[in-house]
């Protein structure tokens, strides 16, 4: 077979994949793109392949991967708002707002009652200045907000204007509380997680979290990221 022959990946895809647990937003890309060279024997990266959007390595859910011609659409999925379902325990905070790090400090939350849960809930609905998570992909001076936070640096992070659109408690089960939020392009439901815990007099942080819908395009939709890749081969 002749090098670089042009492929639909070329004329332009919009794929919707299933992140798995564990995987960075590189990772997925990286394995479409190699899968794609491997299949029509193209020569170094021999195709363009982006991502219209990150899920932190602890997340799991819908993600929008574009080839080709299509990658100049990137910016316009990426402004597209987002839904995620996920789990917040109350009563303790790590530095990166989820596991991704170890408890660092506990909380009472003998105070916190369910009503008062779902009323603070409803208290986050509307526009807000968030500040992200120190350890995030966030730029700061042309570099990730992570990269520093790893080194223990401590630096600055702008607040970011946000918008939740609805902010549903799904199940309650203390420590546990389970949700859906619908929310803005560059919200971090880490962060969320954070406040949530403040506003309750308390602390929180993010056990679990899946992303479902970008725009009108919805995880059911999607396909297991090990299923493409088969089906590719």
């Amino acid at each position: 077979m002749n090098e670089n022959l042009p492929s639909p990946f070329h004329e332009g895809k919009i794929l919707l994949l299933d992140k798995p647990l564990g995987w960075t937003s590189f990772d997925l890309v990286n394995k479409v793109r190699n899968s794609i060279r491997r299949k029509y024997h193209l020569k170094g990266k021999g195709i363009k392949v982006g991502h219209a959007g990150t899920l932190d390595p602890l997340a799991t859910g819908l993600m929008i991967i574009c080839t080709g011609r299509m990658t100049k659409q990137i910016d316009q999925f990426s402004g597209l708002d987002k839904s995620y379902s996920g789990t917040i325990v109350l009563g303790a905070s790590t530095p990166s707002f989820d596991l991704e790090k170890e408890i660092d400090t506990h909380f009472p939350t003998e105070h916190i009652t369910e009503e008062g849960i779902r009323e603070t809930a409803k208290h986050f609905i509307g526009y807000q200045d968030q500040v992200p998570p120190l350890f995030s992909a966030k730029k700061i001076d042309g570099k990730r907000a992570y990269e520093f936070a790893r080194k223990g640096e401590e630096v600055e992070i702008k607040t970011a204007r946000i918008e939740i659109k609805s902010f549903e408690v799904t199940r309650i089960e203390m420590p546990e509380v389970d949700f859906i939020i619908h929310c803005s392009k560059g919200t971090y439901i880490r962060s969320i997680a954070r406040d949530f815990g403040l506003a309750l007099d308390s602390g929180a942080y993010l056990t679990n979290l899946r992303r479902t819908t970008i725009g009108k395009m919805d995880i059911k939709e999607a396909t297991d990221v090990q299923e493409f890749l088969r089906l590719l081969q």
